[in-house]
C-alpha cells in the first residue's frame, strides 16, 4: 500500500537525525512504522553477532571501519575533487534543485555498514513531474515541506552531473563538505564511502 500523505494526524516526535526537520507536527501517514523499526532492531543486532563472531581482523587491518573517507571522483577520468574523512555511522546530506520543476530537494543518507550509502529520507516543497508520491513508509507535511521517510534504498555510490547552480551543497555529519559552485561544471561526479 503506498503512502499517502493526509491531514489531521499528529507529526512524529523529532528523532534528532536530520537536523533540517525541525519540531514535530503536521500531517502524517505511517505504513508499517513498527515493522520498519523492528527491521532495523534485527539489522543492527545481527550485525553486532556479525562482528562479535567473525575473527580477529588481520594483523594491521584493525582500522577496517575507521579509516573511512567521502570522496568525489570525475566519473570518467578518475580525478579526486573532494576527499574528507567520515565514519561508519556518517550521515550525509545532498541537497539540489530539480531541474523541471526548480525546486529545492533535499536527500538524507546514513552510511551502511558496507560503505553503501542508505537513503532514508527525502523533502521537498510540492509534488510535481518526476517526483514520488509514495516513497518510504512514513509521509508528512511540515514547515511548507513533504518529508517522506523510512525509504531505505541502498546505493554504492552516487552518479549525477554536476551543476554550478542545481548541486547546492553536500553535508557529511553536519558539516560543509562542497556545493556545486565548487566542483566541475557539466562533469560526470561519483560521490562514495570508501577505505583511506
Amino acid at each position: 500500500m503506498p503512502c499517502r500523505c493526509v491531514s489531521g494526524h499528529a507529526g512524529p516526535k523529532k528523532s534528532g537525525r536530520y537536523s533540517a526537520r525541525g519540531d514535530a507536527g503536521g500531517s502524517i501517514c505511517s505504513l508499517r512504522p513498527v515493522a520498519g523499526l523492528a527491521l532495523r532492531l534485527l539489522t543492527t543486532v545481527l550485525t553486532a553477532l556479525f562482528l562479535l563472531l567473525s575473527p580477529p581482523l588481520a594483523e594491521g587491518s584493525t582500522k577496517a571501519f575507521e579509516d573511512l573517507v567521502l570522496r568525489i571522483y570525475d566519473w570518467k577520468s578518475g580525478k579526486v575533487y573532494v576527499e574528507v574523512p567520515a565514519k561508519a555511522d556518517s550521515t550525509l546530506f545532498f541537497g539540489w534543485v530539480h531541474s523541471l520543476e526548480k525546486i529545492p530537494w533535499n536527500e538524507y543518507f546514513h552510511v551502511g555498514v558496507d560503505h553503501s550509502l542508505v537513503l532514508d529520507a527525502i523533502t521537498f516543497p510540492a509534488f510535481g513531474a518526476g517526483i514520488p508520491e509514495d516513497k518510504g513508509r512514513i509521509c508528512y507535511v511540515q514547515d511548507g515541506l513533504i518529508h517522506m521517510e523510512g525509504i531505505d534504498q541502498v546505493f554504492s555510490e552516487l552518479v549525477w552531473l554536476n551543476s554550478h547552480t542545481a548541486t547546492r551543497e553536500i553535508l557529511l555529519d553536519g558539516a560543509y563538505v562542497t556545493r556545486g559552485s565548487a566542483l566541475p561544471q557539466h562533469t560526470r561526479l561519483r560521490l562514495v564511502i570508501e577505505a583511506r
